[in-house]
């Protein structure tokens, strides 16, 4: 079992610009990278020629809602108190970046960092929306009320049971968006190929809640986990993986996606072995490193495949 990373302190952060890129846990935006990556991938099945300044902006303006979104997390979990109750964190993974509990960087100044990310991601939308078409603008506007009704009040709908459901539609809109800047119209392919990795990535979110749940509980955020218990809703990693792959399985099957996408449901070998670590230890937080760890590589191993497949457009 690898040593677990130490949580950030003032003194490791010294530098303004390590700060605040640390702020927004880089490592997890690997997810959202990938996702572009299926939508970019998915265009050029379709025959589309990648345009690569929109591809690159198309990128970064997701890379940066996606910091946006993570640093406004910590902001209300902050404020609700979630983070501070939470004893039995895993971090990095789980228990937010511990920026705010640790003194690192003050709620306010939090705050005012997620307000910078989503003006600049509202900027690089608009000229996106100008060269891809009004399309995108709903997909922007969608993305951006999901990540903030995601925590902030009234609607928080992660403490509402929503979590799962946000997060793997805004991670389908990920993969849809990087594929109308390229293509200037919606169509099925995109979605077709987004369903299994946005649920995978809602997965990672899933099974993070299990370290969280009694900080969860003490501040009033009633996630799955909280509602049902660890005992209970460990079955519910078993239900979204099967979902995922089930989905795969058909689109392959209605010739939505070519034949070598099924390559992406050999990551079903994680995906199963996160789940019997889960099952085996959901009432042990400490032991959910590797269950975690699986989860991650299961959802980045099959973007990657999927994104691949579709790039050589291979068929059988």
């Amino acid at each position: 079992m690898p040593a677990q990373p130490q949580e950030p302190t003032p003194q490791r952060f010294a530098n303004p610009l390590s700060r605040y890129l640390a702020a927004t846990r880089p490592a997890f935006l690997s997810v959202t990278l990938v996702g572009c990556l299926i939508g970019f991938a998915s265009a050029h099945a379709g025959g589309v020629a990648l345009d690569p300044v929109a591809a690159l902006l198309t990128l970064l303006a997701a890379l940066l809602a996606h910091a946006a979104g993570n640093v406004l997390n910590d902001v209300h979990d902050a404020r609700s108190g979630a983070d501070d109750a939470n004893t039995e964190r895993l971090f990095p993974f789980t228990g937010g970046s511990r920026f705010i509990q640790n003194g690192v960087l003050s709620e306010a100044r939090m705050a005012r960092f997620s307000h910078v990310l989503l003006a600049v991601v509202v900027a690089l939308g608009l000229w996106l929306v100008g060269q891809a078409g009004t399309g995108l603008l709903w997909i922007g506007v969608a993305g951006l009320l999901l990540g903030w009704a995601y925590s902030a009040p009234p609607l928080k709908l992660v403490s509402r049971g929503l979590g799962e459901v946000v997060i793997a539609a805004c991670w389908l809109l990920v993969v849809i968006g990087a594929d109308y800047v390229q293509r200037g119209a919606f169509t099925w392919t995109p979605f077709a190929a987004g369903v299994s990795y946005a649920l995978l990535v809602a997965n990672l979110l899933y099974v993070n809640q299990f370290p969280d749940h009694a900080g969860d509980r003490a501040a009033g955020k009633r996630t799955v986990v909280v509602l049902f218990g660890p005992e209970s809703a460990k079955w519910g990693y078993f239900g979204i993986a099967l979902l995922a792959y089930g989905w795969l399985v058909v689109q392959i099957g209605r010739d939505s996606l070519p034949q070598a996408t099924g390559l992406a449901a050999i990551t079903i070998l994680l995906s199963f072995n996160a789940a019997r670590e889960l099952r085996e230890h959901a009432s042990t937080p400490s032991e959910l490193g590797r269950a975690i760890r699986l989860t991650i590589g299961a959802a980045l191993a099959h973007g990657l495949i999927l994104a691949a497949a579709l790039a050589f457009d291979w068929r059988a």
